[in-house]
């Protein structure tokens, strides 16, 4: 196998921020971006040589203007894309944070909101938010207040 044949993949990260209620904070696309008016969890791409939770801390620090601690992330799922020869497989590594400093706001466009975890099942999400969703609400069917 020689080095182009050697199969890529692009690492995104998201956060489920949970406030003090059990809320789940959703950011709500840009309807002039891809899945525009879809929401999801906040999140982006991990550069070339960042780990996922320092990618995590910088994405959500540009997103939202919240400084988050790598140390305050857990690990909570992940979802992949269907293998498509046209282009790379996307894998989102999900975490959830319950701690953080500064209040959320929406600075690169679109909305954000809270929603209780009920809430958030039925809003319109991409393909993989579904997934992670799915996840999210089966650990904290196991894991409570403690996810």
């Amino acid at each position: 196998m020689t080095v182009e044949e050697i199969p890529t993949w692009l690492a995104v990260v998201a956060v489920a921020l949970v406030d003090e209620r059990g809320r789940w904070l959703m950011h709500k696309r840009p309807a002039e971006k891809h899945h525009g008016g879809l929401w999801e969890f906040p999140g982006g791409k991990v550069e070339q040589g960042e780990t996922p939770a320092y990618a995590l801390v910088r994405e959500i620090a540009e997103e939202l203007g919240v400084e988050l601690s790598p140390e305050a992330l857990r690990p909570a799922g992940f979802a992949q894309t269907a293998d498509d020869e046209s282009r790379p497989p996307i894998v989102i590594l999900l975490y959830t944070c319950r701690s953080w400093a500064r209040e959320p706001q929406a600075l690169e466009g679109g909305e954000i909101a809270w929603f209780a975890p009920k809430q958030a099942a039925l809003l319109d999400k991409p393909p993989l938010d579904h997934a992670l969703l799915a996840q999210l609400r089966a650990l904290e069917g196991l894991m409570g207040d403690h996810l």
